[in-house]
């Protein structure tokens, strides 16, 4: 069995516009004010803040185009619900009629998700699912300061809902940002733990788009280069965190990533992980981490071919091997992998114990990025996977 698509089927494509290069986070005044901001909302989080100079400068950037903003820091690293309506809030009581997100997935996510309510006039969680945004949001500039996410170029906005402890996933060709300002230079302030998780996030959002069962040609070139860029950047990354050249290669690995997911969507990796994160309030990139060589196991007989192919990029030969062989070679050079980057990890380690398996299966399997999975998955079977992840 093969999961690449026929040539002939109808495939399309969807991007926002973006400028990737040291200095694109520059602009953001410029942008802001071709979009016709008369004040924005500064959304970002406290330790950017706090920590490093990228704020100011975005802060610079909007004065020297005459732009007022007030800002909206407190973003956690799994964006709430609560989160969102208190930004929305602040939208509206300033007066603001524009959005610059600055900051990794998270800030961008809840950016989105504020401007999904200033909108669409209703609480965030009512959004959840695919293309239930019936109304454009505001102007939104994002500039990323990771390399993990992709949301600045991304239909996806992953909400964390505080009271049942789950996630919800909003998708929609309406919350694609206007412009992603995607500037390397930005990412040198991670240290090596949010570096390892967020490429690894990057890693598995282009393993997943490879594989997933509404792949495309276009999907496909965006994917596997990614793989490449990652696979061969992201340790040099860890090892040098100033080295501009290895921080770009991450960013445009990451930025890759996220064209092909955004198109073809997602796997089971991130459905367990959406389940694991929301319950546990775990960093995302590490859920996935943990999931993905399971999830790879598991998936390879469904497009050996494809699978292979991903192989070969990681540096391991699996075409002559049985499939069983195969799959679990590839699931232990991707473990390998992210034990040389640091995430080392269990579920066990994490506080997971075998008594929560049963609701993080339940809440994993309606999750939507199951329908693109590249094999269909029982409970039972998404249960195993968290058990091999302990």
């Amino acid at each position: 069995m093969n999961c690449s698509g026929s040539f002939f089927e109808l495939r399309k494509f969807v991007a926002p516009e973006f400028i990737f290069g040291i200095g694109a986070s520059e602009l953001a005044g410029r942008y802001a004010q071709n979009y016709g901001a008369q004040k924005v909302l500064l959304v970002t989080d406290e330790v950017l803040r706090t920590t490093t100079p990228w704020v100011e400068n975005i802060q610079k950037s909007l004065t020297a185009y005459g732009l007022p903003f007030v800002i909206f820091d407190q973003v956690s690293p799994n964006p709430t619900s609560f989160e969102i309506m208190n930004g929305a809030g602040l939208y509206s009581s300033a007066n603001c009629n524009a959005i610059v997100a600055l900051g990794g997935g998270s800030v961008i996510d809840c950016a989105k998700g504020i401007g999904i309510v200033v909108s669409n006039y209703g609480d965030i969680l009512t959004f959840n699912g695919i293309d239930k945004v019936t109304k454009p949001m505001p102007p939104l500039i994002s500039v990323p300061t990771t390399s993990g996410s992709a949301s600045e170029v991304s239909q996806f906005a992953i909400i964390r809902d505080e009271k049942s402890k789950t996630k919800i996933s909003i998708v929609s060709k309406a919350i694609l940002p206007d412009v992603g300002l995607i500037d390397p230079e930005l990412t040198t302030t991670m240290d090596s733990y949010l570096t390892a998780c967020t490429g690894l996030d990057a890693l598995t959002h282009a393993v997943e788009a490879y594989v997933s069962n509404v792949n495309s040609l276009f999907t496909d070139l965006h994917a596997l280069e990614a793989v490449r860029l990652i696979w061969t950047s992201l340790a040099e990354a860890i090892a040098a965190p100033d080295n501009l050249y290895w921080r770009s290669q991450m960013s445009q690995g990451s930025l890759q990533a996220g064209l092909a997911f955004s198109n073809a969507i997602l796997g089971a990796a991130h459905a367990l992980s959406h389940s694991l994160g929301g319950h546990f309030n775990l960093a995302h990139g590490e859920c996935n981490a943990l999931l993905l060589g399971p999830v790879v196991e598991y998936n390879y007989c469904a497009c050996p071919d494809r699978f292979n192919t991903l192989g070969k990029i990681m540096g391991v030969s699996l075409d002559t091997m049985p499939d069983d062989a195969a799959a679990k070679k590839l699931r232990d050079t991707i473990e390998n992998f992210r034990h040389k980057v640091g995430l080392s990890h269990t579920l066990r380690s994490l506080n997971v114990t075998p008594a929560d398996i049963n609701c993080l299966a339940a809440n994993a399997a309606s999750d939507v990025c199951l329908a693109t999975n590249p094999r269909s998955m029982t409970i039972q079977e998404i249960e195993a996977i968290y058990e091999k992840a302990l």
